[in-house]
């Protein structure tokens, strides 16, 4: 029988982790769950799933997240519009628009925090995504 798994954390490393810290709180306004100095840890709404902000021990290895070890940070909503709206009223540059992809079956789109991370806000267009 397989143990269960109770949470779960993505950690993205950071050159300047301040200034990600400052994105992460005030921009994303995700709660701080937990400061331990050189890492900040964030709780994603009515979830077990977290997001740790690393002081990086060294410089990006490559700005494309499709490369082997490279990172996507999809956050998932209902409101793929409103977050969109949200962001650009912060002042967040978006490349583009929400969009929905037919073989993927989302709506979604892409921007980057201080740090060069691709963050991804989605909504599973699909019956068989789990729900909370």
């Amino acid at each position: 029988m397989r143990p269960s798994l109770e949470q779960q954390v993505t950690f993205l490393y950071a050159e300047n982790p301040e200034e990600c810290w400052r994105f992460y709180e005030e921009v994303l306004e995700l709660p701080l769950v937990q400061d331990q100095g050189s890492v900040r840890i964030y709780g994603i709404d009515g979830t077990r799933a977290f997001v740790g902000i690393c002081r990086a021990r060294a410089p990006r290895a490559s700005d494309n997240p499709r490369v082997v070890g490279g990172v996507v940070f999809t956050l998932v909503t209902p409101d793929v519009e409103g977050w969109h709206a949200f962001l650009t009223a912060k002042g967040v540059t978006l490349p583009m628009q929400p969009t929905y992809s037919e073989a993927y079956r989302i709506t979604h789109f892409f921007f980057n925090d201080p740090a060069g991370y691709t963050i991804e806000v989605q909504r599973f267009e699909r019956p068989d995504w789990p729900a909370i």
